[in-house]
């Protein structure tokens, strides 16, 4: 088999071994920096932790293969990184909350710890490339696509509205105001309903040539609603 790197690279050595932990500590450090400096719950640490550790589980994987396989007769080298995945899915779980007003955060460094740690298996079988390239990719997408992603939105017009109002017929007017301004369609979903509130969340499409912000002012002004919010 022909290899880019030098076969001792592959083979389980202390080099091989080496390396590849510290190159799944250097990943998990630079995907973590960025996650950490906005301070979410995941953090610098957090995905060296992930990285290196799903590294090391491949690492002994591959050991257990090399070793053993006579004896055990089974030569599943996937299957402690298979529970590496299902085991991150329930950490990256405790990332993701609902904030006020029914707001979800969280989901991307969750997405960040699994990601993390597909690149730390990557990383300890020794698929370089793979797990290099994946890591650039990876980065770049948590790093700099959210600040692309708002042009994108902004250019549609496509609102996620949290709507606290009177009653029924408060939101109805307000239904009845998207559509008069041209929103294409006002899907709804009921929050909360009490005898003197109700709690909505909207999705709804508005024109390029209406301003959103102008549209919810009026809104907020409007006899029965409480407030309106674009999440």
């Amino acid at each position: 088999m022909y290899y880019t790197l030098p076969d001792m690279f592959y083979d389980l050595n202390i080099v091989s071994v080496s390396v590849r932990l510290i190159l799944a500590f250097l990943i998990g450090g630079i995907i973590g920096m960025e996650r950490g400096s906005g301070h979410h719950p995941a953090g610098f640490r957090t995905h060296i932790l992930v990285c290196v550790g799903s590294a090391l589980v491949m690492v002994t994987n591959q050991f257990l293969f090399d070793h053993y396989y006579i004896l055990i007769n089974n030569g599943d080298v996937a299957r402690l990184g298979a529970q590496v995945i299902t085991g991150v899915g329930f950490l990256g779980a405790g990332t993701i909350m609902v904030a006020g007003k029914q707001r979800v955060k969280g989901l991307t460094t969750a997405a960040g710890l699994w990601a993390s740690a597909c690149i730390g298996l990557a990383v300890g079988i020794g698929f370089y490339s793979g797990a290099i390239i994946g890591a650039i990719l990876i980065f770049l997408s948590i790093a700099f696509l959210s600040k692309i992603e708002p042009y994108f939105y902004g250019k549609t017009h496509k609102l996620d509205l949290y709507l606290e109002a009177e009653n029924i017929k408060a939101f109805k007017k307000v239904k009845r105001y998207l559509k008069d301004h041209g929103s294409s369609s006002v899907e709804s979903s009921i929050i909360s309903l009490s005898d003197t509130k109700i709690i909505i969340n909207i999705t709804t499409t508005l024109p390029s040539k209406e301003n959103p912000q102008e549209i919810l002012a009026r809104i907020e002004n409007m006899d029965g609603v409480y407030m309106i919010e674009d999440l």
